[in-house]
Order: C-alpha cells, then structure tokens, then sequence
C-alpha cells in the first residue's frame, strides 16, 4: 500500500476506535458474559470522544480527496497504476466509513443491547 494513502485511513481507523474504548469494550466484555464493577473505570477517554471523533472526521475527508478527488500522474510500472490497487483503497474507505459512522453513533444504538 502507498503510505501517502493509507496514513490516513489507518489514522481515521486508529482515532475512531479510541473514541468508542468508553463504549464498545464494555458493550464487548458484557456480551461475552464479562462484568464487574471495574468496566465502568473504562470510561476514561470519554470526555476526548468529540475530539477523536473530529479527527476520524477529517482524516476520513483527506483519505477521500486523496482516493476519489485529486489526479493521480503515475508512471507506468509504480504500484499507484495498479487499478487492482485503487479498487482496494477504494474498499478500505468505505471499510473505515462504516467503522466511523458506527462508532460514532454507537452511544444511539448501544442502549438497545442492554
């Protein structure tokens, strides 16, 4: 993979996870039959939830400029004129599109299983 590329994909993956540790890995642990009154100490990183999710946010937008809007000048024979390649950026944006529209409205959808 490009690293120019992926940084960002993988940055909005990375800081869409950290947002939801408050909220998915005791939604993890209770579903899996794990409790106890040490899963409520999970909720540390919630008051930075807005910030990471701001920052998912913006890495998501420059992941998709880079992927969908700027022109790529390739020379033949880089692995950027691969079309293989490009059809799997494609796939792992949208990947961590889902991944960060569903973590960060996880506090709406949550209760349900409880």
């Amino acid at each position: 993979m490009n690293l120019k590329k992926s940084l960002p994909l993988m940055g909005g993956l990375i800081t869409a996870l950290l947002s939801t540790v408050c909220c998915i890995v005791p939604l993890l642990l209770l579903l899996l039959g794990i409790g106890g009154s040490w899963v409520a100490n999970l909720t540390a990183l919630e008051p930075y939830k807005p910030v990471f999710i701001g920052v998912a946010v913006a890495l998501l937008a420059f992941a998709y400029w880079q992927i969908f809007l700027q022109k790529q000048e390739c020379e033949e024979g880089k692995i950027c004129a691969v079309p293989e390649n490009k059809a799997k950026y494609k796939v792992i944006f949208w990947i961590a599109a889902l991944i960060i529209l569903s973590s960060s409205s996880i506090s709406y959808w949550a209760p349900l299983f409880y």
